[in-house]
């Protein structure tokens, strides 16, 4: 009787076990395609490996980071631009 409990306790350990070492498998995967931020000739394989979603999802990331910084620079140039006009701001009309 003793004898069935532990093998079925070993059982379930094991099954949690192989669980645990196959979900950090995948979250390794991805945190490998992470590191890939930039692709060119020499990792174009590495790229061509990813999951159609893996890829999709890397697209999406460097679209959002472009558009952040497309905002600050946006930003910047307007706040430059009120500062210059608000210095001099008769001076900086052009007169026809």
């Amino acid at each position: 009787m003793l004898f069935k409990f532990v093998i079925i306790f070993l059982f379930i350990f094991i099954f949690f076990y192989l669980r645990n070492f196959l979900k950090s498998n995948r979250k390794q995967k991805v945190l490998n395609a992470k590191k890939l931020t930039t692709f060119n000739k020499k990792n174009f394989n590495n790229w061509m490996n990813l999951t159609k979603k893996e890829r999709y999802n890397l697209s999406k990331q460097d679209s959002v980071n472009y558009m952040d910084r497309r905002k600050l620079l946006l930003d910047e140039i307007r706040n430059e631009y009120k500062k210059i006009s608000g210095k001099n701001p008769e001076g900086n009309i052009k007169k026809k």
